[in-house]
């Protein structure tokens, strides 16, 4: 992980414009002609064409290519409730990643708010703004319900990043690691620590992938969530387990896989060493993991290990999805963001980190040789094949789901569309 300080840090963020992203034009402003058109009177007959048809509103606006990310501050990293205005980095830096990944472009919207009502209210108003909502940084159980309800208000794509990012991105890790490791995805044993958004959304998209539901147990700070606890709340009740008096310890004994989404050190190698055969361990706790690379590749060598850290191998990192499956989602015009679209993006980061490996990604990481493998089961964020492998199974699997407003004939030429963009961008 790049060291830095904490002035480096703020000089970054404050020298020259203040911030991280800015807003430029896109069509000439320098004639008496020009102004005409942008303004008054040449922008009233725009109007009139997107009053007429309310469709028109893509043909002659930003609107196609323009993601709200929205937060409250109440989430953030793992700083917590740090209110909307300190959470304005972040979402510059969302909207920095939408555009230089996927050429997006972003406005961040902090609500300042923890009103659930008000922030879903807010967010249905200005929706007709954009194209697109990145729900980023909001607390559970809040979040479950915000994109809930807004799913059902909106026609829109709409993903609240940290529940499902994480979930897509993991679930491709999962799948090449199963496979790696010469397991049935049907038999396997997950244990999670965490019951936050992510991990919630992770277990409910690891049955999606085949996972059993008998074969998940999830460990909050309370101990495991199973039936005889009466402090549960909705979200957290479909994953009850039958157990009961089992520790987190306990439960790893022979288990495939860990999912950790809590906090750091809270397992050691020895919990590693009683899990079963080439065991899959996701320690994505950041910036600690729930244990370091470094003790439990030292207490199991078959191990295949994920963090969410940049100086170990397999990062779980966000930014390998949403700029992909926003970019899919808003080139077909999708109505939403489904679990066909998150499913195909996983499995196109799976099998895209089984291709041979660009020389440039090898480059940015000194030179490091990848290849599938234990130490290699996702892609890296600077591969540029990922706008157009993952970008275009989400476009495809909008259309074959049948929540796409636009249709793509031409594959080839779409792919072709997509690494454009980046050539513009990198």
């Amino acid at each position: 992980m790049a060291k830095y300080t904490k002035q480096e840090a703020l000089d970054y963020h404050s020298k020259g414009r203040p911030g991280k992203i800015e807003v430029i034009p896109t069509k000439p402003y320098d004639t008496q002609e020009a102004l005409t058109l942008a303004y008054s009177p040449g922008v009233a007959d725009p109007c009139m064409e997107i009053f007429a048809n309310r469709e028109d509103v893509y043909k002659y606006t930003a609107k196609g290519n323009l993601v709200a990310v929205i937060s409250n501050g109440t989430a953030v990293l793992g700083l917590g409730d740090i209110g909307a205005d300190a959470s304005k980095p972040v979402m510059e830096g969302k909207g920095l990643l939408f555009k230089v990944f996927s050429d997006i472009d972003v406005f961040d919207i902090e609500i300042d708010s923890k009103d659930t009502d008000k922030i879903i209210e807010t967010i249905k108003l200005i929706a007709p703004s954009f194209g697109g909502i990145n729900l980023e940084d909001i607390k559970a159980p809040e979040c479950f319900e915000i994109e809930t309800r807004l799913k059902d208000i909106l026609d829109i794509p709409l993903m609240h990043d940290d529940q499902h990012g994480t979930a897509i991105i993991s679930g491709a890790a999962l799948l090449n690691g199963i496979e790696i490791a010469g397991k049935d995805i049907s038999k396997v044993k997950v244990i999670f620590n965490g019951a936050g958004a992510s991990a919630l959304s992770c277990a409910k998209f690891y049955m999606a992938l085949g996972v059993k539901k008998d074969n998940i147990m999830i460990f909050d700070s309370k101990g495991l969530i199973n039936y005889q606890r009466t402090d549960l709340n909705k979200y957290k009740i479909p994953f009850q387990s039958k157990e009961n008096n089992c520790t987190l310890a306990k439960a790893l004994k022979d288990a495939d896989v860990f999912v950790g989404l809590s906090k750091g050190n809270i397992l050691n190698g020895e919990m590693i060493k009683s899990m079963a055969k080439n065991p899959i361990v996701f320690a994505l706790a950041n910036p600690i993991p729930e244990i370091s690379y470094e003790e439990a590749t030292s207490a199991r060598e078959d191990i295949i290990m994920a963090t969410g850290r940049s100086d170990n191998p397999n990062q779980v990192n966000n930014v390998l999805g949403f700029p992909f499956i926003f970019r899919g989602a808003l080139d077909v015009r999708a109505k939403c963001i489904n679990e066909e679209m998150k499913i195909a993006a996983a499995y196109a980061l799976a099998k895209l980190a089984k291709e041979p490996v660009p020389e440039y990604v090898s480059k940015a990481y000194n030179q490091e040789k990848f290849e599938f493998g234990k130490n290699y089961i996702i892609p890296k964020p600077v591969d540029k094949r990922l706008i157009v492998e993952v970008s275009s199974a989400v476009a495809k699997a909008a259309i074959d789901s049948g929540v796409s407003k636009i249709k793509i004939n031409d594959w080839k030429a779409y792919k072709k569309e997509l690494a454009l963009r980046l050539e513009r961008k990198f």
